[in-house]
């Protein structure tokens, strides 16, 4: 490829935008068929408890693999090999956590939130509080970087420039179109709509990507050693590409970062609010096991779609052409495309691409607002005596304003590094929400000093060595470029955060009062997360509390 064809936007943008228009409309005549049947607050908030486990696998898949996974791994892998797989794995890992200590239990346990897990036995209000700080947070930051990498993904995809010299531009522009779009899906249809467009997109994800896959393979036989060969050949790094340490093992700090970063990954996804908010939308446990597995069969295949996807784009695109593309190793996929395909493959990725954001974030708002309506508004500020109705208007004014500010904040970081950002979200997950969760399901000791110490904790500690990493300062692919004021290390908390959120837990656990009623409660609680007896049914909508 040419200096010229890189100066240039890739493909035609009228294609592009009207691929991208057409799957809005789709989805949205869907959202709105769907969302006529929001009555309830279970109806708003958990789809009505009616999806199957196959269909709630699929959804899973599509709220889990983000942009981040379609663009990022990819390129990680053209331009760094086999260090940029290991994200893969690490992602791919973590569903077992879910799987054998997260997901039946808590379809058994709680309602629709994670609040009412951790609020089961334990003193309602401060424990409340402290699950939707979380949740807001873990939402935000998550929230944040899928607004951002939407305005990146313009400059290669639809010739759209960012204007650094005005707030609003024309990637600012694109960026509220994803706000409003994703507001609208959460409005109108609610969980059932939201899971629906998930339900799209992950289909055409995985039919892309094998199309990709299967293309690639093609042009080398369908032998992979052809076409691992032809990377080498290509790639700057030779043979290093197939090996480990291309980015991570240059020195010991680098190591232990990666150490961190895995722990955060493998961890964090088991405390993801937006992905444990999805088990209450199947019926029962059993589907919210099924959903898990028929999760980690797409995902486990997606990601080995990456793996030629990468080095495909190693080979047939070139490490150096990625890197000097508008979009840096996020056009991996993307360039891929247009060499395979040509404009047509290039609209349908690009398409694919946008389906990604949008429904990643319609999952991430709906999560955000249904934990402040249902934990702060209905069980804190009103005691629990509110009618539904009014919680899930409290939602959806919830919604807008979680709207505003992420097309705000995306507009705000848009050409910054938003890698931390995603990696904030991974560690606090990792460090607040999974301690407690774990401790709440396990250990009948435990009470609701030691739930705030673990969360509040877990939160503050891994926000403030992140602010304080290479992640934000002091480094070539720093947010802040200019400034250095980093002490720490490591570019993600994860290695000292969890390991601190479990510890404490314990020690929060120990210095506080014993509950009677929390030990008491330890009982119910264990039998009903083992065996489901009296666990939130699909007919079950009156409120608990």
């Amino acid at each position: 490829m040419s200096e010229s064809y890189l100066a240039a936007t890739v493909g035609k943008p009228g294609l592009n935008i009207a691929i991208f228009l057409v799957f809005v409309l789709i989805t949205l005549v869907i959202v709105f068929w769907v969302g006529r049947s929001n009555r309830t607050a279970a109806d708003y908030y958990a789809a009505g408890r009616a999806f199957t486990g196959t269909q709630n696998g699929v959804a899973i898949s599509g709220d889990y693999l983000s942009a981040a996974s379609f663009l990022g791994i990819a390129g990680a892998i053209a331009t760094v090999g086999y260090d940029g797989f290991l994200y893969s794995i690490g992602f791919l890992v973590a569903w077992l956590v879910a799987l054998l200590l997260v997901a039946e239990l808590l379809r058994n346990t709680g309602k629709f939130t994670m609040g009412d897990v951790l609020s089961f036995r334990m003193r309602q209000r401060p424990v409340r509080a402290a699950a939707a700080v979380s949740t807001l947070v873990v939402s935000f930051f998550y929230l944040l970087a899928q607004m951002a990498g939407a305005g990146g993904l313009i400059s290669l995809l639809l010739g759209v420039e960012d204007n650094k010299s005005t707030f609003f531009d024309g990637q600012s522009l694109v960026i509220a179109v994803v706000g409003v779009l994703m507001v609208v899906y959460v409005l109108v249809g609610g969980m059932k709509g939201t899971t629906w467009v998930q339900i799209i997109k992950a289909t055409l994800l995985l039919v892309g990507a094998a199309v990709m896959t299967a293309w690639v393979l093609g042009k080398y036989g369908f032998n992979l050693s052809y076409l691992l060969g032809d990377a080498v050949k290509h790639s700057p790094s030779g043979e290093k590409i197939l090996g480990p340490g291309l980015q991570y093992g240059k020195t010991a700090v680098s190591k232990i970062d990666f150490v961190s970063l895995g722990l955060a990954l493998v961890l964090g996804t088991a405390g993801l609010p937006h992905i444990l908010m999805r088990f209450y939308t199947v019926p029962n446990a059993k589907e919210a096991r099924r959903s898990v597995v028929w999760a980690i069969w797409l995902i486990g295949i997606f990601y080995l779609f990456t793996l030629v996807l990468g080095y495909g784009a190693a080979a047939l695109v070139g490490p150096e052409t990625i890197a000097k593309a508008p979009g840096g190793a996020n056009s991996a996929a993307p360039l891929l495309a247009y060499q395979l395909g040509g404009e047509i493959l290039l609209g349908l990725v690009s398409a694919i691409a946008f389906a990604t954001i949008l429904a990643v974030v319609a999952g991430l708002t709906i999560t955000a607002s249904a934990s402040f309506a249902h934990d702060v508004y209905a069980s804190m500020l009103k005691r629990g005596n509110t009618a539904p109705d009014s919680e899930v208007r409290v939602a959806r004014r919830t919604a807008l304003v979680i709207g505003l500010v992420a097309i705000v904040g995306g507009i705000l970081a848009n050409g910054q590094n938003v890698a931390f950002l995603v990696a904030l979200a991974f560690a606090v997950a990792a460090s607040a929400n999974l301690p407690t969760l774990l401790y709440s399901l396990f250990w009948k000791r435990f009470n609701t000093t030691g739930a705030l110490y673990s969360i509040y904790g877990g939160l503050g500690v891994s926000v403030v060595l992140i602010i304080f990493s290479p992640a934000v300062s002091g480094s070539a692919t720093s947010m802040i470029k200019s400034a250095n004021f980093h002490w720490f290390p490591l570019s993600n908390p994860g290695l000292v955060s969890i390991p601190l959120s479990f510890l404490l837990g314990v020690v929060g656990t120990l210095v506080g009062r014993r509950e009677r009623g929390a030990e008491t409660g330890y009982a119910e609680m264990e039998v009903r997360s083992l065996t489901g007896l009296g666990a939130e049914r699909a007919d079950v909508v009156a409120a608990r509390h």
